[in-house]
């Protein structure tokens, strides 16, 4: 029995949903990450019961970290994006969080230098406040070790392929290491990693979606818990093509996802298209209910997904709307996003 409802609502569901492809659905993900990382740093005392946490989120961590708190008794504080709505502003204040949401912008790479920004300021008033650096810190890696041996288990991991947004690096970054440091069988996992277009992250800030940029897969700042080397294949697809994905999910599958599950199916599919003989396992990160007026009421707008495939490019400067693939073969990241990893403890 769970002794808490973070628990819960960090284990994911494996759902098969045709041949060769799984769904690994999460009501919300961040919590697998942000629950590890804080009894982390409690067993090691790096904290204590009754500090706070701090850090910067866009939405999903923010509701993660104060579930963390609330089930180790820690206070929470997030600086939180333009993008944080009203249900969650409304969830983080009953469970205690305290939130400072930045001003409405329409620059992403602007919001977040604001947000990091004001945490240095916070962090300059009170020195004692711990700064959880979800982008930066692998301690997030460490929640994801359970649901890798899920996964091991339920589909043998053999000519198994993972894909998922990338976002900070750590969900698909853990679930590669840890599927590929297996005895056995899992030597050949390939990582596919799905991005927005306008992210720094694999070089495509040079490309804007005209609609907007995908929230939590992409970055507009480098990123430290990513660590590039892991991915094998690349996708960067466009919010139209990730919500003809979602709308697809849904109709076909009755999986009510967010929009970066729309884009990390559509991946998928191509993939398992791609590699007969291989299994396609897609990260589904959180539910739809942020995405119902975006993207779920325009589903008459969606475009059928036979009318849609990635253009397949060997260079970032061929990148191109709406969905571009390219094989990345586990290269370094070029200076100035390279950032040593450190294996996670």
């Amino acid at each position: 029995m769970d002794q808490h409802i973070a628990e819960s609502v960090g284990r994911p569901d494996l759902i098969r949903l045709d041949d060769r492809l799984v769904c690994l659905r999460f009501e919300t993900m961040k919590v697998v990450s942000a629950l590890a990382a804080v009894r982390h740093l409690l067993d090691t005392g790096a904290v204590r019961r009754g500090d706070t946490l701090l850090d910067s989120s866009s939405g999903i961590y923010a509701y993660a970290l104060a579930l963390a708190c609330h089930r180790y008794g820690m206070r929470c504080h997030i600086v939180g994006s333009t993008t944080v709505d009203h249900t969650l502003r409304t969830q983080l204040a009953v469970l205690g969080a305290t939130l400072e949401q930045m001003e409405p912008c329409s620059d992403l790479k602007l919001d977040q230098k604001r947000r990091v920004e004001r945490i240095h300021e916070i962090l300059a008033e009170h020195p004692e406040y711990h700064w959880m650096r979800q982008y930066h810190d692998d301690i997030h890696y460490l929640g994801y070790r359970a649901i890798a041996e899920r996964i091991r288990e339920a589909t043998g991991a053999a000519g198994l392929t993972v894909v998922g947004g990338v976002g900070s690096g750590a969900s698909t970054g853990a679930l590669a290491r840890y599927l590929r440091a297996a005895p056995s069988g899992s030597a050949d996992l390939r990582l596919v990693g799905v991005q927005p277009y306008g992210s720094v992250t694999f070089g495509a800030e040079h490309v804007s979606d005209p609609e907007i940029i995908i929230a939590g897969i992409g970055s507009s700042i480098p990123f430290g818990n990513v660590s590039h080397e892991l991915y094998d294949t690349l996708h960067w697809i466009s919010f139209d093509a990730a919500l003809a994905g979602s709308v697809d999910l849904l109709r076909r599958h009755a999986v009510f996802a967010g929009l970066s599950t729309g884009a990390g199916y559509l991946a998928a599919r191509h993939e398992r298209e791609r590699t007969p003989g291989r299994t396609v396992l897609f990260i589904a990160a959180d539910t739809g209910h942020r995405y119902v007026d975006t993207v779920y009421a325009r589903h008459r707008e969606a475009a059928p997904l036979a009318t849609l495939a990635p253009r397949d490019v060997t260079d970032r400067s061929e990148l191109a709307l709406p969905w571009s693939r390219m094989d990345w073969n586990r290269a370094r990241a070029e200076a100035p996003a390279a950032v040593s990893y450190v294996p996670a403890r």
